[in-house]
């Protein structure tokens, strides 16, 4: 299962990053291949999961993490994928960032934060469905907003821009408009800026809040990756099609709209609407990082030259593979043949 390769004679990208690149099959011979940066921002935290023995295995994830990290998996080896956030500088830190490069992933935008220590939260499993108990309140990514000018030069130096519900919600409201007017100015510039709301109403303290900030993520945002279930209860919505139409109401070209095992509704500007089939799974182990894994397998296809019904069915593939493993991250080997 090869990804295509990205390429363009102009490195400016005035426009949305996959609708200026070609396919590898029209490369003209001799033509320089595109590098690029894909950032995704948000809170990465220490995994812990039961394990044989009554023992708990120790790992790393967080949703927008998990997005970079099958980005990075899939994307033309020429893309960077870089993750912004903030840790602190305590040992876990310390093995958390050497977790990060070791898959590939550029840590230059993390942030150390003295007195601050990364979040944690615990699985449990129960016949394929999960729950988590959580440990986050001293976590530095909380204040990965607080320095405007390092967040401004890592959102310059990316061609696209991962955020998600969980990123605004664990920050304070000040530090959600200092992110969104960056993301906003980057959208305005033609970078490609994805939105996930992935809603999770346990992380806000007032429910129209939750809506409202949801909102004005959504306005900063050029593509739109929402969880039907989540618009349906939180939103009120009663179709995809409602949903679809709320977000391009608010200016966002693309939306994606994943509906579980019923597949997933396209809605690219330009384009009419189209439905893509979930992959059958076997077998259900753990759907920890089922929505993650599609998110960046889905943004690396665009990338390497995919139309969107071709990423969505390369990104279920992945998503249906993911769980049917345990654990936020699989290996790519036991994804692809």
């Amino acid at each position: 299962m090869s990804r295509n390769r990205v390429t363009s004679k102009n490195n400016l990208l005035p426009r949305p990053v996959w609708n200026l690149i070609p396919s590898a099959r029209e490369k003209p011979k001799g033509e320089k291949t595109l590098a690029g940066t894909m950032l995704s921002i948000g809170e990465c935290m220490v995994e812990l999961m039961q394990a044989e023995g009554g023992l708990l295995r120790k790992g790393y994830a967080g949703d927008t993490f998990n997005a970079a990290y099958y980005a990075r998996l899939f994307l033309p080896s020429d893309w960077s994928v870089a993750y912004c956030s903030a840790v602190g500088t305590d040992p876990v830190s310390d093995e958390m960032l050497a977790f990060m490069a070791e898959k590939g992933i550029d840590t230059g935008p993390v942030r150390k934060i003295e007195g601050r220590t990364p979040g944690l939260y615990m699985i449990h499993l129960k016949d394929g469905e999960r729950s988590f108990s959580y440990w986050r309140s001293a976590s530095a990514a909380r204040l990965l907003a607080d320095d405007p000018e390092h967040l401004r030069r890592a959102i310059e130096g990316a061609d696209l821009i991962l955020f998600s519900g969980i990123t605004l919600a664990i920050l304070s409201p000040d530090a959600v408009e200092t992110l969104l007017a960056e993301l906003r100015r980057a959208k305005a510039a033609g970078k490609r800026v994805v939105f996930d709301p992935n809603i999770r109403p346990r992380l806000w303290d007032d429910a129209e809040r939750m809506r409202q900030t949801l909102t004005d993520g959504a306005r900063a945002a050029s593509l739109l990756m929402p969880s039907f279930d989540d618009e349906v209860t939180h939103f009120g919505d009663g179709s995809i099609a409602a949903t679809i139409a709320r977000y391009k109401a608010l200016g966002v070209a693309d939306v994606v709209v994943k509906d579980g095992e019923k597949g997933v509704t396209l809605a690219f500007e330009g384009s009419g609407e189209s439905h893509v089939p979930a992959t059958p799974v076997a077998l259900v182990v753990d759907t920890t990082s089922a929505g993650d894994s599609f998110n960046g397998a889905f943004l690396s296809s665009l990338v390497a030259g995919d139309t969107p019904s071709e990423a969505a069915a390369f990104a279920a593939r992945i998503a249906a593979g993911v769980i049917g493993h345990h654990g936020a991250l699989v290996d790519k080997a036991k994804l692809v043949g």
